[in-house]
C-alpha cells in the first residue's frame, strides 16, 4: 500500500490521497497538482500515479474449465466476469489460459437495440433511446454501446445511420 513518506519523483512533493475515478479506476497524484474538470487540464504539477485494480473473487465456476471466476473492470470502466486462469500476454499480444468471459455492461432499459453507422463506416449496437447532447458534450438517455468486429455483422454499402436490429434470443 501506500508509504507516509512517499514523493512525487517530478518535484519532491509528497503524494495525495489515493482517489477512485468514475470508471473504478484508483489513481494517486502529486498533493500539489489536481484536475481542472471544466477545462479538461491538469493544475500545478501533473504526476499521476495509476494503481492496479485487485479483481474480485466470486463464487461462481468457470463454465469452461470449472475454475473459480472474477469479477474485473477494464480501464474503460466496463465490467466483466472471467475465468481466473486467463490472462493476457503483453508481449506476445494474445490471450493465455481460459478465454471465458462474459461482459455485464448490458443493456438495462429494455428497449430496442439498433445497429448504428459511424461516418468513419465503424458499426456498433446501441440502445434506440441513445442519444447525444453537443452542447454539454454528454450521452442522453441510456449509455449501453457494444462495438461490433467487422466479422460480427454483414458488410454492405450503407453510408451510417441507425436500423433496428431484431430481439436478442433469449436463453
Amino acid at each position: 500500500m501506500q508509504e507516509e513518506n512517499e514523493k512525487c519523483p517530478k518535484c519532491g512533493s509528497p503524494l495525495a490521497e489515493v482517489t477512485t475515478t468514475k470508471t473504478g479506476r484508483k489513481l494517486q497524484r502529486c498533493s500539489t497538482g489536481s484536475w481542472d474538470s471544466v477545462t479538461r487540464q491538469n493544475v500545478g504539477c501533473n504526476y499521476v500515479k495509476w494503481l492496479e485494480v485487485e479483481p474480485e473473487q466470486l463464487d461462481e465456476k468457470c463454465p469452461k474449465c470449472g475454475a473459480p471466476l472474477i469479477l474485473a473492470t477494464t480501464r474503460f470502466g466496463k465490467k466483466m466476469k472471467k475465468c481466473s486462469t486467463g490472462s493476457w500476454d503483453r508481449e506476445a499480444r494474445k490471450a493465455i489460459g481460459c478465454d471465458y468471459i462474459e461482459w455485464i455492461n448490458g443493456p438495462t432499459c429494455g428497449e430496442k437495440l439498433v445497429l448504428f453507422t459511424t461516418a468513419n463506416g465503424k458499426k456498433m449496437k446501441k440502445c434506440s433511446t441513445a442519444g447525444w447532447d453537443k452542447e454539454t458534450r454528454k450521452p442522453t438517455g441510456c449509455t449501453y454501446i457494444q462495438w461490433l468486429k467487422p466479422s460480427e455483422y454483414p458488410q454492405s454499402g450503407d453510408s451510417g445511420g441507425e436500423e433496428f436490429l431484431p430481439p436478442e434470443p433469449q436463453p
